[in-house]
């Protein structure tokens, strides 16, 4: 079947922004919204988004007139009779888009295609409320629908297939790419964006436990108190100001101000494998180039490095027996700085530390080459972990803080996320390719979740999952069967790709 004319139903955001992707592609468009000042906003937003494409130099002048001549405005649902395909884009409420597919359902031609926006209502359940439920799919474009180049295409329960094929070939038609999936909550780019959202405020009110589905109660305050985001100008953030504050319940990092020579360290590196040598050896080279003052504590080895580092350089003094394997005293000396190199999985506790230097000891874990996460313990003294600060700030790294649990601040993000990937991979829902395409092309990720865990490595991703699970006791932080064994046998989920 070959769509040429379109009906799109609402004109708010989305609407106006899909009747523009259509129109730019060359097709018909009648555009349905039935209150006449939300009709007159829509046609404006749709003029308002097309000469801002002319002003970047994305469309000709010419181009703009062309594809405003293919948009016809209208107040009655009766105008989409003629269109091959009608896609709803009214607010999220299921009573509303039944009531709206029952009436498109009476005037709208027998082979037309309905298709509905949601990105979080049963597509199935709304198509039951039609004659037509083979001819109804879902049709999840990403806001700004003119510029996202991903739609998921969605199959309800009675979706024909030439219906589902016929929709994902206009969608390629369109210049954008298409994802099918069945009819599931969330699909797959809010499946795993919203948890891992909600995940994020319930990290920023200091909660752990429960599902990771049910809304954080901050969030629900938030949403009460009219601060909804960036549309709303304010939401974590307050978009009045230039420079938004970022909110947090730790004590803020004071400025270094003034480059005070830092104190001398003592680096413990407690690696045990590959991964925590490879983050180790990381750390150990940015202070090596700051010229750091560091006595160097192996404790698998149990041997001692001590010295003043110059850029480029090698440790002055000697190597020798130390630390607990030899038996010998830890070689601190008054005043140190005890950075343990952290592993997101090992709690910086863990490390061998005489009573009496719990104090001065902080953890420092260095996430992406770029972030420093300094980690106190329930004894670090403020003073340590404002000097390790100093420290990351020295290394040319921007400093958060966090407690002492297992994954730190980025791994308990970012693991359960990609342990969602994953199950959706297992249970069949989506390919990794698929998981990949949705949320670098529909959430604007610059690698998507199984890309980035082969970079990883599903080894690490186990480890840190099981540490929180084991922590926490929370079902969501369990590793899925599928990555225990990726992990085992050191597998990567794109062909091609070497597991770590």
């Amino acid at each position: 079947m070959e769509i040429r004319e379109v009906a799109v139903i609402g004109l708010g955001t989305m609407g106006a922004g899909i009747a523009e992707v259509f129109a730019q592609a060359g097709l018909a468009v009648t555009a349905i919204e039935m209150d006449r000042a939300a009709l007159a906003r829509g046609m404006a937003a749709l003029d308002a988004s097309l000469s801002r494409a002319v002003a970047r130099g994305k469309l000709a002048a010419a181009g703009k007139d062309q594809a405003l001549g293919r948009v016809t405005a209208a107040a009655d649902l009766a105008a989409a009779a003629s269109a091959g395909l009608v896609v709803e884009v009214v607010p999220e409420r299921l009573d509303i888009k039944r009531r709206v597919f029952a009436e498109l359902d009476r005037v709208c031609r027998p082979d037309a295609i309905l298709a509905t926006n949601t990105s979080s209502l049963p597509v199935t359940a709304i198509a039951a409320g039609t004659q037509r439920p083979g001819r109804v799919a879902g049709m999840h474009f990403f806001n700004p629908a003119p510029v996202m180049r991903l739609v998921e295409v969605v199959a309800a329960v009675q979706t024909d297939r030439a219906t589902v094929e016929t929709v994902a070939d206009l969608v390629r038609s369109l210049g954008k790419t298409p994802v099918t999936v069945t009819d599931r909550a969330g699909f797959v780019a809010n499946a795993l964006l919203l948890p891992y959202l909600n995940h994020a405020v319930s990290l920023l009110a200091g909660e752990f436990g429960g599902s990771r589905f049910i809304p954080a109660p901050l969030l629900r305050r938030m949403t009460e108190a009219g601060w909804t985001g960036r549309k709303g100008g304010r939401g974590f953030y307050d978009y009045g100001q230039d420079s938004p504050p970022e909110p947090s319940d730790t004590p803020p990092i004071p400025p270094n101000d003034s480059p005070s020579p830092l104190p001398a360290m003592t680096l413990i590196d407690c690696a045990a494998d590959r991964t925590e040598a490879v983050a180790a050896d990381a750390l150990n080279a940015m202070i090596d180039a700051a010229g750091v003052t560091v006595t160097r504590v192996h404790t698998a080895s149990g041997s001692t490095a001590a010295g003043s580092m110059a850029p480029g350089g090698t440790a002055s003094g000697g190597a020798g027996p130390g630390g607990p394997a030899g038996g010998d005293p830890w070689p601190w000396s008054g005043g140190d700085l005890v950075v343990v190199a952290a592993s997101p999985y090992a709690a910086v506790l863990a490390a061998v530390m005489p009573a009496d230097r719990s104090p001065d000891m902080v953890g420092m874990h260095v996430a992406g080459g770029r972030l420093a996460e300094v980690i106190s313990t329930v004894v670090s003294a403020p003073e340590a972990a404002a000097r390790a600060a100093a420290l990351g700030r020295r290394l040319g790294l921007e400093v958060i803080r966090c407690p002492d649990r297992p994954g730190f601040l980025v791994g308990a993000l970012l693991y359960p996320h990609l342990n969602d990937a994953v199950r959706m991979v297992q249970d069949g829902y989506a390919s990794a390719a698929d998981v990949d395409t949705v949320m670098t092309l529909g959430c604007g990720y610059p690698r998507g979740p199984l890309a980035m865990l082969d970079d990883i490595g599903a080894g690490q991703a186990y480890a840190v999952l099981a540490s929180m699970h084991a922590r926490y006791g929370d079902p969501a932080f369990a590793p899925v069967p599928l990555l225990a064994d990726h992990a085992t046998a050191r597998l990567a989920f794109h062909a091609g790709e070497s597991a770590q």
